[in-house]
């Protein structure tokens, strides 16, 4: 390996080459890069070969941590993207006429890596992740990586970072796939370039109440989605609008906002960061994804777990009057998982529904976690073991 001393030393000598032979602009920005270069040379290594990275996994919420190893690679508008590599975690340079910065032309996904009761790493229906990027990069006129080359880029990434995937039981690592134009864009048009990237972090429950039902507020000033809009794809355009209604709502104590549609404010639509069903008798119902609503791989999973454990299961517009009248209301995403909802406030009324063992979401919720951690055997093809 060579010492910080040697990499001082050679890149003294390069400083000197590129001094004397180079224009004075090319010497400034090598010098530059040289100056980044140096930063982490003698800058203390946040990262280390210890196999235990010193988390309290017992306590392990929803937050960015500072991992290992991230996946990039480019394209240039017109053709394939190349080959990725990985390298450390850190900042990406852009330019501020990136046309993700601009005109917001990104997309992100969000999948999650487990290990199992017997030490084997698995990931849960990754190519259900790359269908839906290469849909929402259709509509936001981007190329994106084929299916092969993203789940492959998300198994890499994995494996790079593996150390910071949870004991089983504590948690998982979220791995976040972003897609954006990085070209420089003045006028409104798609970039001339593009970044595919994944950064991961280990994470345990979504919601700071952990395990325990949430409290939703019946949102009905803002929107999330029109029809013809983005609501249907993971724009990165979706998510800021949601800020402002979610922080109200948290102030009131509410764990998050249920959106109802645009038009008529009466068919319930999305929770800010995740779909939603409801329960009467031994039906369950979700909206039906029509281009206002994100098709959730774990909604996708839950519906197919449902009708084989004998459920009635309809994707349809759901009025408000129906979900108050519902006998179990519960949420699903990657990120929160299945999550029971104690009540819904609407209106100023606050409307309970029945939670803890022995319900549905419950029942539900233990398939599939457990096909998910390899203690229930995937008859599906769910699962991809990478290690």
């Amino acid at each position: 390996m060579i010492s910080r001393r040697a990499c001082f030393r050679n890149l003294l000598q390069s400083l000197r080459t590129s001094y004397s032979s180079s224009k004075i602009g090319d010497y400034h920005r090598f010098a530059s890069r040289a100056s980044s270069f140096l930063q982490q040379v003698f800058e203390p290594s946040t990262y280390s070969d210890d196999e235990n990275p010193g988390v309290d996994w017992d306590n392990l919420g929803f937050y960015m941590m500072r991992t290992d190893y991230m996946y990039m690679t480019k394209c240039t508008k017109g053709e394939c993207f190349e080959q990725g590599q990985l390298s450390r975690y850190g900042n990406i340079e852009l330019s501020p006429a990136a046309g993700v910065l601009n005109y917001g032309q990104g997309l992100f996904e969000g999948t999650k890596a487990y290990r199992s009761e017997d030490g084997r790493l698995l990931l849960f229906r990754p190519e259900q992740n790359a269908i839906r990027m290469k849909m929402g990069a259709e509509r936001m006129c981007m190329p994106s990586p084929s299916i092969d080359q993203f789940v492959d880029a998300v198994k890499q990434t994995a494996i790079a970072n593996k150390r910071w995937i949870p004991p089983a039981g504590k948690g998982s690592l979220y791995l976040r796939p972003l897609l954006m134009g990085s070209g420089q864009i003045l006028g409104l048009g798609a970039a001339p370039e593009y970044i595919f990237l994944i950064y991961v972090s280990p994470v345990g429950n979504y919601f700071k109440e952990g395990f325990a039902p949430l409290n939703l507020y019946v949102e009905e000033e803002f929107d999330r989605a029109s029809r013809g809009g983005t609501g249907g794809v993971k724009s990165v355009t979706n998510y800021a609008p949601g800020l402002k209604p979610l922080t109200r709502a948290k102030s009131r104590g509410f764990s998050d906002v249920l959106y109802l549609d645009s038009v008529n404010k009466k068919f319930i639509e999305e929770v800010s960061s995740c779909n939603i069903f409801i329960l009467k008798g031994n039906v369950i119902a979700s909206p039906a994804a029509n281009g206002t609503i994100l098709e959730g791989v774990t909604r996708k999973s839950i519906i197919d777990i449902a009708r084989e454990n004998g459920y009635q299961v309809e994707e349809r517009v759901i009025t408000i009057d129906e979900l108050i009248d519902a006998d179990e209301v519960f949420c699903t995403g990657t990120a929160v998982g299945v999550a029971p909802v104690g009540s819904v406030t609407y209106k100023g009324q606050r409307i309970e529904f029945k939670t803890g063992p022995h319900t549905v979401s419950q029942e539900l919720y233990t398939t599939l976690e457990g096909i998910k951690r390899g203690l229930i055997k995937d008859n599906k093809g769910w699962i991809v073991e990478i290690d």
